[in-house]
């Protein structure tokens, strides 16, 4: 759909207010790759800029929470992410306005130096896995409660409340819930300890762009602190990074002996989030996983 002239009006506004000139918003194009938000390349007379929207009636909170995550990525200092410029609410429309990155496409070289930076922003830690705030992955609410013990955090802010709503809902196979409650008492010998690493949350590969620079930006967080092979499994679930990307992250910090056999386990998280946005075939690769292990 088009953004509605009066809401262009108003991000001219405050772009006029942010860079101390008068700004018109000339057109703004749709850009697709999206499912949840409307997302827009603003032409103007200051250059271009990119907005999401969605209805706040609805929506009322994941833009500040994405807003806090690229400021989270932005203070390791590793990675490149959009400035935000403006955050708000403007006619029923929540908004999230920022710079527009010009992209191309990866290369190896690029798979290689983005593997490099994500081994660098993992070693980044704090004394417990969680965040000091709750989040959004998607349009679900993310609970970040900060725990001593990765195990347990994951099962009671990761995988248990996504379990609930799914069988609340009805889509979920019968007799998984049980299956995951065996698994949980299992994963403590199945999983290695590990610091607090700081992760993106949501890293499928169009998360993760590359700038006409070369450099990697990185788009749409779920961040918090947890085990570093979430991130990574996370990239084997849709495809899109190369083997570069796995030889150069193991070259600056080697990932734990058998880290692909748990990648299925790391991915039961994100396939419990689309399960429960999307429904579908996911139940059915989750209770894949579920039979695998226990």
């Amino acid at each position: 759909m088009p953004l509605p002239q009066p809401l262009a009006e108003q991000l001219g506004h405050i772009l006029t207010e942010k860079l101390n000139d008068r700004v018109q918003v000339r057109d703004a194009l749709p850009v697709a790759g999206g499912s949840i938000n409307d997302a827009y390349r603003l032409h103007t007379n200051a250059g271009e800029f990119f907005v999401k929207t969605n209805p706040s009636a609805r929506f009322p909170s994941p833009f500040n929470s994405e807003k806090r995550g690229l400021d989270v990525l932005r203070q390791a200092g590793v990675l490149r992410v959009p400035e935000v410029l403006a955050q708000g609410e403007f006619d029923g429309t929540a908004f999230l306005l920022m710079e527009f990155i010009a992209q191309k496409e990866g290369d190896r070289i690029f798979q290689a130096r983005f593997g490099h930076a994500l081994a660098q922003l993992h070693r980044h830690t704090q004394e417990r896995f969680g965040l000091d705030h709750d989040n959004y992955i998607g349009l679900l609410p993310q609970v970040n409660t900060l725990h001593g013990d990765w195990v347990e955090f994951l099962v009671q802010c990761r995988l248990e409340p996504l379990v609930r709503l799914a069988r609340d809902n009805g889509r979920i196979h019968p007799g998984d819930p049980i299956r995951f409650e065996r698994l949980y008492a299992r994963l403590p010998a199945l999983i290695p300890p590990a610091l607090p690493a700081l992760l993106h949350g949501d890293l499928w590969k169009h998360n993760c762009l590359m700038a006409v620079s070369g450099e990697p930006v990185l788009i749409d967080p779920a961040v918090y602190y947890g085990h570093r092979e979430m991130d990574v499994a996370m990239t084997r679930l849709f495809g899109g990074f190369e083997p570069d990307f796995y030889e150069a992250y193991n070259s600056a910090d080697p990932l734990d002996e058998g880290w692909e056999e748990r990648v299925d386990l790391c991915n039961l998280y994100p396939l419990l989030v689309h399960l429960n946005l999307f429904g579908g075939s996911y139940a059915g690769r989750i209770g894949a996983i579920l039979r695998k292990h226990v």
